[in-house]
């Protein structure tokens, strides 16, 4: 595939590549692996729209990058839990390595707890862009999608995700359909908030099919890094491949989308 290649699954890896937050959440993660990480946000088909990694190792990753990569780190991650105090102190260290982001993970067991803590992020990183992860694969129910979708975007969520790819069900059109429908009934929100699909994402038509979604429910203009990303770590070796070409031929259906899902 050459560089001026405008097929259709060129143009989607392209757009996957400019929505994707490149992502590395390993307990064992070194400055080492985040500057080697750092070091692919900005590769040779253009750059992703940020990285993300743990509080503890947000500076560096500021520190290597380019003001227009943007730095998200998570905080109450990954297991949701209800400990308002521990997700402030993970804000707060987020907000003082300069990073742009935090994808908080709502507490999805609890979620009468959900409302407190969450507002309590969004005052302590107020000058972040709040990124609400529901983990949707454990949520059973449209319902209880729907509901915890409703409190993220009454806290005030930028985005909300679906998964943290550390449950063994991550995102799903199915779940990304319900999220995507509240965010557009959302008075508020519907014209600003975004939508992240995350987890289990490993190729370009992985991504094409919550592009499609996205643009479906939302228009064609939320498929921007604004409104809509791609949190993978994967992903990447799909997008270089095709757009180099040394990957198989892939079709990918531009102007289809999921249809309903179970729910």
């Amino acid at each position: 595939m050459n560089p001026d290649d405008d097929t259709p699954i060129a143009r989607t890896a392209r757009l996957a590549l400019a929505c994707l937050d490149l992502t590395r959440l390993n307990e064992g993660d070194t400055e080492a692996d985040i500057a080697q990480l750092c070091e692919r946000a900005q590769g040779p088909h253009g750059a992703v729209a940020a990285v993300c990694v743990w509080p503890r190792l947000a500076a560096h990753a500021r520190s290597l990058l380019p003001p227009h990569i943007a730095v998200a780190a998570v905080a109450n991650f990954p297991d949701g839990g209800s400990d308002l105090q521990r997700a402030v102190r993970d804000t707060a260290e987020i907000v003082a390595a300069g990073a742009q982001e935090v994808d908080v993970v709502i507490p999805w067991r609890d979620l009468a707890a959900a409302p407190a803590l969450l507002a309590a992020v969004r005052r302590a990183g107020a000058s972040l862009r709040l990124k609400v992860i529901l983990e949707t694969g454990e949520l059973q129910t449209a319902a209880l999608i729907r509901q915890a979708s409703r409190i993220a975007l009454d806290a005030g969520a930028d985005f909300l995700k679906t998964s943290t790819g550390k449950t063994p069900r991550s995102a799903s059109p199915e779940a990304a359909r319900v999220m995507l429908e509240a965010i557009a009934g959302d008075p508020r929100g519907r014209n600003h908030v975004g939508f992240k699909a995350s987890g289990g994402i490993r190729t370009v038509a992985d991504a094409a099919r919550y592009i499609n979604l996205t643009a479906e429910v939302l228009g064609t203009a939320a498929v921007k890094p604004a409104r809509f990303r791609l949190g993978a770590s994967g992903l990447l070796d799909d997008i270089e491949a095709l757009l180099s070409g040394t990957a198989r031929p892939t079709h990918v259906s531009a102007g289809t989308s999921p249809g309903p899902g179970p729910y």
